[in-house]
């Protein structure tokens, strides 16, 4: 289907009259949507993450990804409610304003930067270790800093071509998956033997030390990871402002996502667990190719290299993609520069986007000044973000669930299950997440824990700013 190129004006897009989505394009069609949601469910913390983490929890890490996709299955199910109530493209930074207060959308939309900014650092790094496969000599700074500039050139161009290519990119992912899916299934069910690694069976989950060789505690530590494995899956909610048809649409992808969730993370985890023995995955390496590469086929590994890098590259696409949206939104009401909320001839917020670009940058210098270490020290940040993004979603949804209650608003006939008492439960889950990064002896996620409060006082202090500059102007126009 054909997408359209129609200038939103207040009233004139799905949801009512939304200043925030002024000059946006409907440019992204139902395929379009449909892969970005597919897209935001299979990332490098998939592709390149569960290697270090099988490495050091062993087969109890799909414990880890399980209880991790139940919490994203109820986020999603709260994001689909709030984007049926009002679709917009300042997604949740929006529903945050309506239903908690201005402070908490101004909270939540910088903190989504805060994970994406991150995010993008991580993408482009994995993207720089996939190409050191092949070119070793190349430094890796060089590697991320040329990844940064195709995609940067991409989202500023137009959100057709953003959409276009993150549908390939997605396309990409999704058939190495099921590649994997159904060429691990068979090692598994005839007991094929995998290189030197002995024959692959469900043996593996407890050979070698047993499901939890190093104790269920290092399972929990795990979590923190594993729920940036999982970010990027409320993209969708951000893509509702520049859909066709979005409440027809976006219950389709959202439902699409959760049980992508159950096949794709947790049966691949499981899969990579049986195939080889645990001892042999490691962080400086995609798993899928480690599988690939000791199956012997000629070029096995170097084809699922190119997909795993199509993956971060793809990652770090939507990062520029979704960041730029947010910071227009927190633009619109004065709390982030003027700069960051201008919008191109061509319907894309390139303010918002250079604004993020300038922070992957820093990235770039990590991966020159701690080329190993760049890739766990920006999941780290980034988790601290994508928890108060979930948050964020799931007690909003309990704001809406009680104002449709007084009869102060219709509520969607696409629900959230269980509310409010699955909210709860899933909130209670995500805040164990942060605390367990307290006891944690790696000292990246020590480092995290370290900035929790320093980001709160910068975001406190810049709200107390805001609303100062606020008076002032009001008392000039009294």
């Amino acid at each position: 289907m054909d997408s359209l190129e129609l200038k939103t004006t207040p009233g004139n897009g799905a949801g009512g009259s939304n200043t925030e989505d002024e000059g946006y394009a409907k440019s992204l069609s139902n395929r379009q949507v449909q892969m970005i949601a597919i897209g935001g469910a299979i990332g490098v913390g998939l592709f390149l993450g569960a290697g270090g983490r099988l490495h050091s929890a062993g087969p109890g890490l799909v414990l880890s990804y399980a209880l991790c996709g139940i919490a994203a299955f109820f986020v999603m199910r709260a994001l689909g409610e709030l984007v049926l109530h009002r679709p917009t493209a300042g997604s949740f930074v929006e529903y945050a304003r309506e239903f908690v207060g201005p402070w908490a959308g101004y909270a939540s939309g910088w903190m989504y930067w805060v994970n994406w900014a991150m995010t993008g650092i991580a993408e482009i790094t994995a993207a720089a270790i996939y190409v050191h496969k092949w070119l070793p000599d190349v430094p890796q700074w060089l590697t991320a800093l040329v990844a940064l500039g195709v995609l940067l050139t991409i989202n500023l161009l137009s959100v057709k071509l953003f959409g276009e290519l993150e549908f390939w990119f997605s396309v990409i992912k999704v058939l190495a998956i099921i590649v994997f899916l159904f060429v691990g299934i068979a090692l598994v069910v005839t007991g094929s033997g995998v290189g030197t690694a002995g024959n692959a069976g469900v043996h593996n989950l407890t050979d070698h030390g047993g499901f939890l060789p190093n104790g269920f505690p290092v399972v929990l530590m795990a979590l923190q990871g594993v729920i940036f494995a999982y970010s990027a899956i409320e993209l969708v909610g951000i893509a509702a402002g520049e859909t066709e048809n979005p409440r027809k649409v976006l219950p389709k992808a959202i439902n699409g996502v959760v049980w992508r969730i159950g096949i794709f993370y947790i049966g691949s985890v499981l899969l990579l667990a049986m195939v080889l023995p645990w001892t042999l995955y490691n962080g400086d390496q995609s798993p899928f190719v480690t599988v690939f590469s000791a199956l012997g086929v000629p070029g096995a590994g170097d084809v699922m290299n190119a997909v795993v890098l199509t993956a971060a590259l793809s990652s770090c696409n939507s990062g520029l993609y979704s960041t730029g949206r947010i910071l227009r939104s927190l633009a619109s009401k004065g709390e982030s520069p003027a700069f960051t909320g201008r919008m191109s001839r061509r319907h894309v917020p390139y303010g918002g986007i250079l604004f993020t670009a300038v922070i992957y940058l820093f990235g770039v210098v990590l991966n020159y000044l701690v080329p190993k270490d760049a890739f766990d020290i920006a999941v780290n940040v980034a988790s601290l973000g994508v928890v108060t993004t979930w948050i964020t979603l799931l007690y909003c949804q309990i704001r809406l669930r009680r104002k449709a209650q007084r009869g102060e608003l219709e509520r969607p006939s696409f629900r959230m299950p269980g509310s409010p008492y699955t909210n709860w439960g899933a909130i209670g889950f995500l805040v164990l997440c942060l605390a367990l990064m307290v006891f944690s002896d790696d000292w990246k996620q020590q480092l995290s824990i370290a900035l929790a409060p320093a980001l709160a006082v910068v975001l406190a202090v810049g709200w107390k700013i805001l609303q100062a500059r606020q008076r002032r102007r009001a008392g000039v126009d009294a």
